[in-house]
């Protein structure tokens, strides 16, 4: 766990950060840039997340999205489904917000240096999934094959579409999405996420697999990846799921005696497998 930005190390106090610029992407996901004041530096790892406070109105805990490399601002994707990311939407450009952190276990980037990596991101999950992916490609010679496979609900429900228009064109990067029910314009696969290991062939002696995304997804690629045969202590999961004060405090995340917000969000196959309600 890291407290990079905060000015007086407190993991408690919230430091200032500007909202530089934000953009809606979908109808309910909307991405902001955010700096931090005085100069500093999230010093976040993928995987990671930090709270966000509203004054007046509360904090959330939202995934980083941007890669370590950038490190003079960073992305929060951000869904509006509450009192505090209804007012994050609605803030103007300039706004002044609380943010503490990064807090949170991380995707080790060093450990899977020369292995291949295959990413599986459902909805949501392409927002931590994607600052692992971008680090990836901007260091691409120190891995072996990216292979992505990227699943929404619907076609409208797609995040970061120049993106994965971008991945899908490179030949260094297998990009493979799919959509639970398609509209007129679609012309990509149809299903859930599982029907995409057929496209791909996986040498489960060299890879890590990378997963995130809703809960229900979770028993059924890992059901995929099982198959396969990707060693449990080299498929990595992201649980983040009811965490609230991001420091262990409240008790919101807890499963039996893990603490999602600090054993966690990312956590090896091998350590939760067969922690009840972890993956069920």
């Amino acid at each position: 766990m890291g407290c990079a930005c905060q000015q007086s190390n407190s993991i408690y106090a919230p430091g200032l950060a500007t909202i530089v610029t934000s953009e809606q992407m979908t109808e309910t996901e909307r991405v902001f840039e955010i700096k931090l004041k005085e100069g500093m530096h999230l010093g976040h790892r993928p995987g990671q997340f930090v709270q966000v406070s509203i004054f007046g109105i509360g904090e959330a805990p939202i995934s980083v999205s941007s890669p370590p490399t950038r490190d003079e601002s960073f992305e929060l994707v951000v869904r509006k489904v509450g009192n505090v990311t209804r007012a994050l939407h609605a803030l103007p450009d300039g706004s002044t917000i609380g943010i503490r952190g990064p807090f949170g276990t991380t995707f080790d980037i060093d450990d899977a240096k020369g292995k291949d990596i295959l990413f599986v991101a459902g909805g949501l999950g392409l927002v931590p999934a994607r600052s692992y992916i971008k680090h990836v490609l901007a260091n691409r010679g120190e891995y072996s094959r990216v292979i992505v496979l990227s699943g929404t609900k619907s076609p409208a429900e797609r995040l970061f579409t120049d993106e994965l228009a971008e991945w899908a064109a490179r030949d260094d990067v297998e990009l493979h999405e799919t959509v639970d029910r398609a509209d007129d314009q679609w012309t990509g696969n149809v299903g859930v996420i599982t029907m995409l290991f057929s496209k791909v062939k996986v040498d489960a002696a060299n890879t890590v697999a990378v997963i995130v995304g809703p809960p229900i997804m979770y028993k059924f690629v890992i059901m995929e990846t099982e198959k396969i045969g990707i060693p449990r202590d080299r498929v990595l999961l992201s649980l983040e799921r009811r965490m609230k004060c991001g420091v262990g405090k409240c008790g919101h995340c807890q499963i039996n005696n893990v603490y999602v917000c600090q054993d966690g969000p990312v956590f090896k196959l091998s350590q939760v497998f067969e922690l009840r309600e972890a993956i069920q």
